[in-house]
């Protein structure tokens, strides 16, 4: 089957301009148009199902927002958006990102954004899900996916938070870890199921985790996880594990420790979620939960495409992808050194 790739490839064009040409868009030129076109045919790419659906504008809007200001640097989106977006520009369709900022005058909403630019569809990652914006999006009738976040009535696609705390819980008590103290993230779908998986794990083997040994900071900030785990150490009865809510933040946690002269994972065992590939190089390496970003977006893109071109065979359900444990060197075996 021919397609819209195998044009791309022929004409030395990318897909997303093959999809406008064959879809008769104004911004590409006529030369262009006509030179894809000729190349379809002669292909055997089926021109009629493609210039019948002439609604569709082959765009989809990226809403991404990270409070965090580290953009497409950041390695968990970073991941997910690039795997989407090669689906994505693989099926036809072009990726514009929608302008978020607040500090814009007069500026259009999300909602406003998407109908002057006619996007397709949208996918919806690291944003603030309760704004009102949001939701006069979420309400409105333009196919949506969004990424790590549920809504009635709507597609998500989620990391599998609940099981990758589990796994890590597990691993960390089978070492013989009793103490163990959790700084988490900002108030989301993810921290809610990463602390329900922390407290089941606990409480299935019969482990109080007092009050004090679980934190909040923000996601990915450095600075609040090193006063946390400042804090966490400087306790009478202090954890002889600390979760981080995140590995990039981690790295504050372990400057705490160093700074205190303590050793990983001898005088404190410590533990990270997210599965960045910086610190798998770090000595000791990192023991994390790698989410698997690459299957996330893939996943969203597609589920969004079905949402587009067949709506009314495409389930609205709530995808949740498996992470794996990189068990790395950070948890010490207290089990061992009982015995």
């Amino acid at each position: 089957m021919i397609s819209l790739k195998d044009i791309s490839e022929k004409c030395g064009v990318s897909v997303a301009t093959v999809s406008k040409a064959i879809n008769n868009k104004n911004d590409v030129g006529a030369k262009t148009k006509e030179e894809i076109l000729k190349v379809a045919r002669d292909l055997g790419y089926c021109l009629t199902s493609r210039t019948l659906n002439s609604a569709k504008t082959g765009s989809i809007g990226v809403l991404f927002v990270d409070e965090s200001n580290s953009g497409l640097m950041h390695d968990y989106f970073a991941g997910v958006l690039d795997s989407f977006k090669r689906v994505a520009e693989d099926a036809g369709y072009d990726i514009t990102f929608i302008n978020s900022s607040n500090k814009v005058p007069n500026r259009m909403t999300y909602l406003e954004h998407c109908r002057k630019h006619g996007f397709d569809g949208v996918v919806l990652a690291s944003i603030d899900f309760g704004s009102k914006e949001v939701q006069e999006l979420i309400s409105s009738d333009i196919p949506l996916v969004t990424i790590d976040h549920v809504f009635d009535n709507r597609i998500s696609v989620m990391s599998d938070n609940v099981g990758g705390m589990k796994e890590l819980m597990e691993y960390i008590i089978s070492k013989g870890h009793r103490k163990i103290a959790y700084i988490h993230g900002s108030p989301s779908s993810v921290t809610s199921g990463r602390l329900a998986g922390f407290y089941r794990t606990a409480e299935r083997h019969g482990i109080e985790i007092p009050e004090e040994y679980v934190v909040e900071v923000q996601y990915r900030q450095v600075d609040e996880t090193y006063l946390a785990t400042e804090s966490l150490l400087g306790l009478r009865t202090p954890p002889t594990c600390i979760l981080f809510s995140d590995d990039f933040g981690a790295m504050g946690g372990l400057n705490a420790i160093r700074a205190r002269g303590l050793r990983i994972p001898e005088d404190i065992s410590v533990a990270g979620f997210d599965g960045m590939r910086a610190l798998q190089y770090l000595d000791p390496k990192l023991t994390t939960i790698i989410q698997d970003s690459k299957s996330i977006g893939e996943e969203s893109a597609r589920k969004l495409i079905g949402l587009i071109e067949s709506p009314r065979t495409t389930i609205v359900e709530q995808v949740v992808v498996p992470g794996r444990l990189a068990e790395g060197h950070t948890i010490y075996d207290i089990s061992s050194k009982n015995k």
